[in-house]
């Protein structure tokens, strides 16, 4: 078999480097974690350390003609009956709490609107997609509203309308652009807080969600208008879990893990939506800093609505620029797409886990607060409503040491990803004569040269956004 395969080997060699940047001491700062962890090392060392691993990460790559993730099991998994129906009823619980919060609750650091959307679902169930697998399938409310509805409809003998054809112009965009919307809530209008708005919004996201599944079918709009469903699905490439047909057959396969990354499916609105994954955790991180305040100060709801606006759309432009020089001739437009999707994703999902772990960890633990206040109203039901959050168990070394970790492994990832989603949609064409197929594979690792560069301005720039004192101010409005 001629010993191990490239890519194990890569892996060696960049587990490698990644030991010995987490031995790198450095100063970093926690997501909505107070306190910065100072080190005798100055910042530009462990920036030069992680962009340098990227590029080695990209460098190695290129020397190796890689065949993929390995074969996945072809055995099937059955999720269990109960553990769908627990899923779905946990769903639909936590929009009826923030229903019932949103018209009769007060406010409180425990609303549940900010638990369940932000904490819980923007970084909890988006890490748990991208760790394990389709959990979302389950859990999504919408589905369950409309399956009920549906099932209500037959059983009273009336018969639905026939949905449209989804229009196939229009792909992913209507789901962009509700994640754009999403964005602009928690980083402009709420702060990451909750109350009333939020739970007025997501209510109006619901019905705006309901109707798009009786106009178009519940499948097709999941799969390209629901925000929620193509985000989670698209860091699902990246988890050794993936569903098999509709959610309600509960059959999952199991594959190595980033093989999904590998498998077709790209499009231009997933790169974009990758892109926006990795910009706002980016903004967000940015936007906090002493030089960002410096440079623009703390704009109100207009200008920062503005100033997020441009930042977005620039990120996805650039992205997209890219993965339109990756798939120039003689390479197919396809693989470009692939690679710079590929290349994105495990980015998007190292910085949430960088930028958010330990708001999870931390703010997550005010559930307790809200079981014993479910609608914020003064009460006390278990004797834990003055719970006090514990982040005592972080220790700042580790917090940093996961940090670093996470956004630069989530670069590495990214960079074998990328190149492989390039090589393999290279090798899927006709294969050329020795001479013009060596020169047609430079030709690929060259036109990998501007994503290579992406990625490593993206790990020093997030990484230098980490270790920068945070501004801080009231959400406006």
């Amino acid at each position: 078999m001629g010993g191990p395969g490239p890519v194990r080997r890569l892996g060696a060699a960049l587990g490698g480097a990644g030991f010995a940047l987490l031995a790198l001491p450095g100063a970093a700062l926690g997501h909505e974690l107070t306190g910065v962890f100072e080190s005798p090392i100055p910042l530009p060392v462990y920036l030069a350390g992680a962009a340098a691993a990227v590029g080695l990460s990209f460098a190695v790559v290129f020397l190796r003609d890689g065949p993929g993730f390995g074969p996945g099991d072809p055995r099937t998994i059955r999720v269990p009956r109960w553990l769908r129906a627990a899923l779905r009823g946990a769903g639909i619980l936590a929009v009826a709490w923030i229903a019932a919060q949103a018209v009769v609750g007060g406010s409180s650091d425990a609303d549940v609107s900010r638990l369940f959307l932000w904490t819980y679902g923007w970084v909890g169930l988006a890490l748990l997609s991208a760790v394990v697998g389709p959990a979302w399938s389950w859990l999504d409310p919408f589905t369950t509203v409309h399956d009920a509805g549906a099932s209500l409809l037959r059983r009273a003998g009336i018969r639905g309308w026939t949905p449209a054809p989804y229009p196939g112009r229009l792909g992913r965009w209507p789901a962009v652009a509700g994640f754009a919307f999403f964005v602009w809530l928690e980083l402009i209008v709420t702060g990451g807080g909750g109350g009333r708005t939020l739970g007025a919004a997501f209510g109006v996201y619901g019905v705006v969600t309901l109707l798009g599944m009786a106009q178009y079918g519940r499948d097709a709009w999941r799969a390209n208008g629901e925000v929620f469903s193509a985000w989670f699905g698209l860091l699902g490439r990246i988890a050794p879990f993936a569903l098999i047909g509709a959610p309600e057959g509960g059959t999952v396969r199991r594959r190595p893990v980033g093989a999904g990354l590998l498998e077709p499916g790209w499009s231009n609105a997933d790169v974009a939506l990758a892109a926006i994954g990795v910009a706002s955790v980016l903004y967000d991180g940015l936007s906090q800093t002493q030089a960002w305040f410096d440079l623009v100060g703390l704009p109100g709801l207009a200008g920062g609505s503005v100033g997020l606006g441009v930042f977005l759309v620039a990120a996805v432009g650039l992205a997209l620029a890219v993965a339109r020089l990756v798939g120039s001739p003689p390479i197919a437009r396809a693989t470009g797409i692939a690679a710079a999707g590929a290349g994105l994703v495990p980015i998007a999902a190292g910085y949430i886990a960088g930028h958010y772990l330990t708001s999870l960890l931390v703010d997550g633990q005010r559930i307790v607060i809200a079981i014993s206040d479910p609608l914020q109203q003064g009460w006390d039901l278990f004797g834990t409503a003055f719970f006090k959050p514990v982040s005592g168990f972080l220790a700042p070394g580790a917090v940093w040491g996961v940090q670093l970790g996470v956004v630069v492994g989530g670069h590495m990832l990214g960079a074998v990803a990328g190149h492989l989603a390039a090589v393999s949609g290279w090798h899927a064409g006709p294969v050329p004569a020795p001479k013009l197929r060596a020169r047609h594979l430079r030709r690929l690792r060259l036109r990998q040269l501007p994503l290579a560069l992406f990625m490593v301005a993206l790990t020093v720039t997030t990484l230098w956004s980490l270790g920068q004192a945070i501004v801080t101010s009231a959400p406006p409005g």
